[in-house]
C-alpha cells in the first residue's frame, strides 16, 4: 500500500494495550514512540474498547481518542492514524485509494461470525462512494488454521454459516473465512500475513499461548 502508512508492530514495540494490566505510563510511552517512530502524533491516534462485535464507526478529529464498545474504525481525514489491538485475533486494515478512506478491523471469532468486514465495506461504500475492487485489504499476524482448534459447538457455526472449507479436524480458518466476505464484496487486492501468532515464534504476543500477555497493533493513516 502506498500514499499511506499501513503498519503491524511486534513485541519490539511493546505493548500498546490499557486494558491488560500493564501500568498506564509505560502504555503511553510505547504509543508515543510508535507515533514517533511513524511520523504521526500521538495525540491523533484513534483507538477502540474492543468487545468481539461488529460495531463500525466513523471518526474524525473531533472523535474521542477511544471509541467505546467498538470492533472498527473507518476515516477519510488525514493524519488520522487508526489503530486495531491484537493478540491472536485477526488486525485488518482497508484502504480505498481512490476514495482516501481507511479502516482498522479487530476481527477475532465472534467478529468474523458477525462479518464486521462485511459492515465495514458496507459503511465505506454507502458514506464515501467506495467499490469494493478499489479497496485493498491486509490481514495482519494472527492465530491460523494450524494452531486455532475450537470446540464442536464453533465447528458447527462455521459449518452452517460459511462452510466446511474453512475446517480441518477440529481447526478453523478465520483467514479463510474474511478472504471469502472480502471476495464475495468484490475485494480483490487482498494480503494476508503468513505469521501465525501462537506458533511461528516470539515475535507477537499471543493469548492463547499466554492469557496474561499485552498486544501488539495494526496501524493506518492517510
Amino acid at each position: 500500500m502506498e500514499d499511506i502508512l499501513a503498519v503491524f508492530t511486534d513485541k519490539s514495540d511493546g505493548n500498546l494495550a490499557y486494558h491488560v494490566g500493564d501500568k498506564r505510563h509505560n502504555v503511553d510511552k510505547n504509543q508515543k514512540a510508535l507515533a514517533k517512530k511513524h511520523g504521526y502524533r500521538f495525540s491523533d491516534l484513534r483507538y477502540m474498547n474492543q468487545v468481539h462485535g461488529n460495531n463500525v464507526v466513523i471518526v474524525n478529529h473531533n472523535s474521542p481518542r477511544c471509541t467505546d464498545d467498538c470492533d472498527g474504525l473507518i476515516t477519510n481525514e488525514k493524519n488520522l492514524p487508526l489503530m486495531v489491538m491484537v493478540a491472536d485475533c485477526i488486525p485488518i486494515l482497508l484502504h480505498d485509494k481512490k476514495e482516501g478512506v481507511i479502516a482498522a478491523l479487530h476481527a477475532g471469532r465472534n467478529s468474523t461470525f458477525l462479518k464486521i468486514v462485511k459492515v465495514a465495506l458496507d459503511i465505506m461504500k454507502k458514506n464515501f462512494g467506495c467499490k469494493g475492487e478499489n479497496i485493498e485489504a491486509l490481514m495482519g499476524p494472527s492465530i491460523q488454521k494450524c494452531c486455532y482448534e475450537v470446540n464442536d459447538e464453533l465447528l458447527n457455526i462455521v459449518e452452517k454459516n460459511f462452510g466446511k472449507e474453512f475446517i480441518e479436524g477440529k481447526n478453523i480458518d478465520l483467514q479463510g473465512i474474511n478472504r471469502a466476505i472480502l471476495e464475495q464484496n468484490h475485494v480483490k487486492n487482498i494480503e494476508i500475513s503468513k505469521i501465525c501468532t501462537k506458533c511461528s515464534g516470539t515475535e507477537h504476543y499471543s493469548y492463547r499461548k499466554d492469557p496474561k500477555t499485552g498486544r501488539f497493533a495494526g496501524v493506518i493513516k492517510l
